[in-house]
């Protein structure tokens, strides 16, 4: 049986460590190096030419999501998998753009893990559940925008909601299961679409719509 060669690139060596037991445990894996940082990650992907390199993107020198286009440069055939604790659409995207082949949440339980690797290692894209909805959301919103529809998505609505209530980005974030960046990116397409940037106006326009009750 031909085993899947994996690079683990993080920068604690207890979490290393520990994939590197239940990688290894599997009959159709084997590790075949280990890096620190960025720059380790590039020089042992050139050298080992890993199926898949399990990448975090919270690393020494200058971070992983640098890493991506350099290994699909140097191994074109290399399958990267981010494995990180961002539960950020923004992380996420910035990923796929650059070529990353997968993203799986560190909470993940081992055997998603494991699927995972199997799924980018068979060509196949692989992004974890938990994640799915942001890029639905994105997607449908970006559709409204190409229309040319200037009235608020569904998203933009709830934004604007705890908005005029006067909620602060990171309590609208909590409410709506998205990042404090995700929040102000909606607050400027709202206030871009509606032709509005007094907070005022913005509540009166909510009150109209039946959004707030004073």
């Amino acid at each position: 049986m031909k085993k899947v060669k994996i690079l683990i690139a993080d920068d604690h060596a207890v979490l290393r460590s520990g994939l590197m037991m239940m990688l290894n445990a599997q009959m159709d894996m084997e590790v075949v190096a280990e890096a620190s940082n960025d720059s380790e990650t590039i020089l042992l992907s050139q050298k080992h030419k890993p199926n898949v390199v399990l990448l975090d993107l919270s690393m020494p020198i200058h971070g992983g999501l640098r890493v991506i286009p350099e290994i699909k440069k140097a191994c074109p055939a290399t399958k990267i998998l981010v494995l990180t604790m961002h539960d950020d659409e923004s992380y996420l995207k910035d990923v796929l753009k650059l070529g990353g082949n997968g993203y799986i949440l560190k909470k993940a339980a081992d055997t998603d893990l494991l699927s995972a690797i199997r799924s980018v290692f068979r060509g196949e894209n692989y992004i974890d559940p938990s994640m799915t909805k942001h890029l639905i959301f994105d997607m449908f919103d970006t559709v409204q925008e190409s229309e040319g529809n200037n009235h608020l998505s569904q998203r933009e609505t709830g934004v604007l909601k705890y908005m005029a209530q006067g909620y602060t980005n990171q309590q609208i974030s909590d409410k709506l299961f998205i990042s404090v960046k995700t929040v102000e990116t909606y607050k400027v397409r709202i206030k871009k679409k509606l032709n509005i940037s007094r907070r005022s106006e913005l509540v009166r326009y909510a009150i109209n719509l039946g959004l707030v009750d004073f």
